[in-house]
């Protein structure tokens, strides 16, 4: 798919079943990832590199694992480096204006912890607001997310009918997100 691009933020993903199920579904689909993690393993953002790729997009997805309610700490190294004044907000930025942005990303905890007295407290939506803003502030479409909660797997105690349970759950979630862009590409 042209000018989509996806930045994976998994920190570890050689030990992530649903997240490394998602990105390969997606690439079969033709659609370009950036894999932080193996770009940068020492936390060493090349700006200029990341800050070009954005520019080819137009739609960009940020797929992640959910950790602390927030982006893993790569993702937002990368974030805090990639997104600055003048490039992509301030007078004499919004170089990613009218770009749109999906998150796309996993929970461990299930859908129903996601609630007032559940384990998480809060609506998942709840904890979203400082990302849509984000791209508020750099001109950006913000997209309804593509989530999927209950993406655990442990390996050594899950067994093998959770693994293949999890692994489909997360083909799901690609075709989804693949379907997602395919509606906003032909609109």
């Amino acid at each position: 798919m042209n000018n989509v691009l996806v930045i994976s933020g998994h920190p570890n993903l050689a030990q992530s079943v649903a997240n490394q199920t998602i990105l390969q579904e997606l690439e079969q689909a033709q659609i370009k990832v950036r894999y932080l993690d193996r770009l940068y393993p020492d936390f060493q953002i090349d700006v200029a590199a990341e800050q070009a790729a954005l520019l080819a997009a137009d739609i960009i997805v940020w797929q992640f694992p959910l950790h602390w309610y927030t982006l893993p700490a790569l993702m937002k190294k990368w974030l805090d480096e990639v997104f600055v004044y003048g490039f992509a907000h301030g007078s004499t930025g919004n170089k990613l204006q009218g770009k749109k942005l999906i998150l796309s990303f996993t929970t461990g905890a299930a859908a129903q912890e996601y609630r007032s007295g559940g384990a998480m407290n809060f609506p998942l939506d709840a904890f979203l607001p400082p990302l849509q803003q984000t791209a508020l502030l750099c001109g950006m479409e913000w997209q309804p997310p593509c989530y999927s909660n209950g993406m655990m797997y442990i390996a050594g105690v899950s067994g093998e009918q959770a693994l293949q349970a999890l692994q489909t759950h997360a083909k799901q979630h690609a075709q989804a997100l693949i379907r997602q862009i395919k509606a906003l590409q032909s609109a």
